[in-house]
């Protein structure tokens, strides 16, 4: 099997008294990607990640519960890479940050210097504050450690009710089961929305949700660092259901409409008018993989009054009509073998 020169480099780094499966589960994902389901489909493979494990000196890390998995290569044999997975250690920094200190330059190095995307799960998270690059910008991890956290690193925001966050190439996820929806978020970041459907449907599990409890928007702009235009991207997930008109942001921004309109499309990419569709649709998306029956009731739940325009707007930005999507994308009906397999289980909060 050939190996696509468009695939990524995916490095997940090891870390001692921690657990190991917020290291597997990450490379089992990424391995899956454009491959598991490929295989079983009997259609051309195509993996979209080439993934090395790496520990800081190139020896076994051990977990929490003695399991040692051996990595490929220390963090200073590691090549170019595309995204950095960092799993979790233990619950307190306080008791083995000393122990990773050499981590830390080399993760501010990877992402100041070559721009390379960033992910900590759980306690992981910590390593990305610890070293600085989660100064002012959004971030979760593990609801059980949040309040330490917000005592040991107060210039981060802090949003512990998330299971995943994205800030400016820093992608961050909630607690232990989370590192596999963050890896499939970040499948479907990198790779598209159908090769994480088809990657989640082949290891039998959920795409991910954004929040700890309940659901959330998935981010729709690029990365940026324009405070004032983050606010109001907020206000408009906040009010997406509203017109929220132009006047009206600029108002809030305490701007002209035409400084308004300037900096909104340099920082997120579109203008205003075109990111609230984009938020409806998006909160629209999520409803129709729950299985919504009524495709009015869906376009009047998101802001629209009239369904043939919501119809329009889902197809230009969707490339499909609402109930070819549904039928297409739904998660929520599960086969026999899935039932049977999760019959009985409840599903974690992190």
């Amino acid at each position: 099997m050939a190996e696509d020169a468009d695939m990524l480099n995916a490095t997940i780094i090891l870390v001692s008294e921690g657990y190991a499966s917020t290291a597997v589960g990450p490379i089992e994902v990424f391995t899956a990607a454009g491959k598991m389901w490929n295989e079983m489909s009997g259609v051309a493979v195509r993996p979209r990640f080439r993934v090395t494990m790496a520990s800081i000196d190139g020896a076994p890390v051990e977990s929490a519960y003695g399991l040692r998995i051996a990595p490929d290569k220390s963090i200073d044999e590691v090549g170019p890479s595309d995204l950095i997975f960092i799993s979790a250690s233990g619950p307190l920094p306080s008791e083995w940050m000393q122990r990773h200190a050499t981590l830390l330059p080399w993760l501010v190095e990877r992402y100041e210097r070559q721009g390379t995307l960033l992910a900590g799960v759980c306690s992981g998270v910590a390593f990305l504050a610890e070293a600085g690059l989660l100064s002012g910008r959004r971030a979760t991890t593990h609801w059980g450690v949040a309040e330490e956290f917000q005592r040991r690193y107060p210039t981060v925001d802090w949003q512990t009710d998330m299971l995943i966050t994205e800030d400016a190439g820093l992608f961050c996820g909630g607690g232990v089961n989370a590192a596999t929806d963050l890896s499939l978020y970040l499948v479907e970041r990198l790779c598209g929305r159908e090769t994480a459907i088809e990657c989640s449907k082949a290891l039998l599990l959920d795409m991910p949700r954004l929040h700890q409890s309940g659901y959330a928007i998935l981010p729709i702009s690029r990365p940026h660092s324009d405070a004032k235009m983050r606010a109001l991207e907020e206000y408009l997930h906040a009010g997406f259901r509203r017109n929220v008109t132009a006047e009206e942001l600029a108002g809030v921004a305490g701007m002209s409409v035409r400084t308004l309109m300037r900096r909104f499309k340099a920082a997120t990419g579109c203008l205003p008018g075109a990111y609230l569709q984009m938020v409806r649709v998006a909160a629209a998306r999520q409803m129709l993989e729950d299985g919504a029956t009524s495709i009015e009731r869906v376009a009047t739940s998101v802001g629209y009054e009239d369904v043939s325009f919501f119809r329009r707007v889902f197809r230009r930005y969707c490339g499909m009509a609402p109930a070819a999507y549904r039928e297409r994308y739904r998660l929520r009906t599960a086969s026999p073998e899935r039932a049977a397999s999760t019959r009985g289980r409840s599903t974690p909060v992190a």
